[in-house]
């Protein structure tokens, strides 16, 4: 990428894709992923008030667990669609499947290293609001 083009990019708010890496707090559960970070979100329901996590929806072709499928809790509730994963051991939640869009994973961004959220839109969901 060219300087012009970054500076382009930087203007007109999009970030560069990239993979990204991230893990639990102990380091049982890694993976990747892969975003332009177009805008981050929270959610009102009642599983992600409690968590209070802030979210980029990712593509299930942009994501890859690189270890730790069996230290992997799951989680279902209300409609038993979206799986909320959380590590045995630390308890950290790293990422969902969606509910409404279940080939997408919702991904906690402060799970990933070295990323700094600021300046990225945020766009608050409605949850607690669906059937």
């Amino acid at each position: 990428m060219t300087v012009a083009e970054a500076a382009a990019m930087r203007d007109s708010g999009k970030r560069e894709r990239k993979t990204h890496a991230g893990s639990c707090h102990c380091g049982a559960v890694r993976f990747e992923i892969i975003s332009d970070f177009p805008e981050l979100t929270t959610c009102d329901c009642s599983i992600c008030r409690r968590k209070n996590a802030l979210m980029v929806k990712v593509h299930e072709s942009d994501f890859r667990l690189l270890s730790g499928a069996e230290s992997l809790a799951e989680y279902r509730f209300h409609t038993h669609t979206a799986r909320h994963y959380f590590c045995k051991t630390c308890g950290i939640y790293p990422f969902h499947r969606k509910r409404v869009t279940p080939d997408y994973y919702g991904i906690n961004v402060f799970c990933l290293e070295d990323f700094d959220p600021s300046g990225i839109p945020v766009r608050a969901t409605v949850g607690a609001g669906m059937p």
